[in-house]
């Protein structure tokens, strides 16, 4: 089968001719990909633009970790799953071994992989994961649509971290799909969301769609007319999903005293902030990463039962074969999720 992969520490990705996953083992199944999303990592990883070194251990590796499948083969043991079963796919594998798998606490494990980053993911036709990654989807459901259910665990991820409350002043600072999600979630729980970009109409105008009403392009305002164009004084959370070195020290400048700071965006070089400020006005920095299984499980649930408030969220869908097209458009910042369907 053919596959999209990286393969070497450089710009660009490869159609490769690779096996098919073959019989799985006794605990995993063959998942048949219905739809898999291009994830803004994935475009850093096309552009090698930093923040990616360590996937250079996995080359040649295929891509895409976002993703809806049909269970097309189930291994010898397992039992939760059936054949044809619609399912999204937990793209973080524990290694099963190590001290904090072994007690239980796989959510600490220190030896994950990655699928479709440090072991091969589902930018091709067939992809083995395990079966206990696996959460099943009502039959029918739109693929494209189920295809966010890793975006979206991100985004409850860095909504649960923050603590969002109903009534607080949110701000969420970057309008891709991560931020989107944020900014969606964060609006579930009852709270006053905003969110901007920099020269991100498509993005915003997608926001605006699943009912984010405040939003603002940076692009050509002047410094500090954030809250001002926004028409709070400040916020109780902000929350950082741009990967962009100098939104940290903006969104701090607009965070209320005892404010909570978010960092969500994956950062190629060093942060630097007004450490004496941020004393000061005793600030939180919190750091948010992948989503635990138990935030996944809400994920899922969420997905089912908002699944068609979600859908502005996919503007572009293509055939697996114009990858490559739909990276060079995410780099462009046309649309806002690019889903490929093999």
């Amino acid at each position: 089968m053919k596959a999209l992969q990286k393969t070497t520490a450089a710009f660009g990705l490869e159609w490769r001719d690779v096996p098919e996953p073959g019989q799985p083992g006794a605990h995993d199944v063959i998942v048949e990909v219905t739809a898999a999303g291009i994830c803004g990592s994935d475009v850093h990883i096309y552009d090698w633009s930093g923040g990616y070194d360590f996937l250079r251990a996995a080359f040649p590796v295929t891509l895409g970790h976002e993703f809806a499948g049909r269970v097309a083969t189930l291994g010898a043991e397992v039992s939760t799953l059936q054949r044809g079963d619609a399912v999204v796919v937990i793209p973080s594998v524990e290694c099963g071994v190590c001290e904090y798998c072994v007690s239980g606490r796989v959510d600490e494990c220190r030896d994950r992989r990655g699928i479709g980053m440090m072991r091969d993911g589902a930018f091709a036709s067939r992809v083995r994961v395990p079966a206990r990654n696996c959460l099943t989807l009502p039959p029918g459901m739109d693929a494209g649509i189920a295809s966010l259910a890793e975006p979206l665990s991100i985004g409850m991820s860095a909504v649960k971290t923050a603590d969002v409350r109903a009534g607080d002043r949110v701000l969420v600072m970057g309008p891709g799909t991560i931020g989107q999600a944020i900014a969606v979630l964060a609006k579930a729980r009852g709270a006053r969301v905003a969110l901007v970009g920099h020269n991100d109409a498509e993005r915003l105008a997608t926001a605006r769609a699943l009912g984010i009403d405040a939003t603002l392009d940076l692009d050509g305002a002047p410094d500090g007319a954030m809250c001002t164009l926004l028409g709070e004084n400040e916020y109780d959370i902000v929350i950082e999903a741009t990967g962009a070195g100098a939104a940290v020290q903006a969104g701090l400048d607009v965070l209320r005293p005892s404010g909570v700071f978010v960092v969500c965006g994956i950062h190629g070089k060093p942060i630097s902030f007004d450490g004496a400020k941020l004393v000061r006005l005793r600030h939180q920095i919190r750091g948010t990463y992948r989503a635990t299984r138990a935030t996944w499980q809400e994920v899922r649930d969420f997905l089912v039962e908002n699944h068609a408030a979600l859908e502005p969220m996919v503007t572009h869908r293509l055939p697996l074969a114009q990858a490559i097209e739909g990276f060079e458009m995410a780099r462009n910042k046309i649309g806002s999720k690019i889903v490929l369907v093999p």
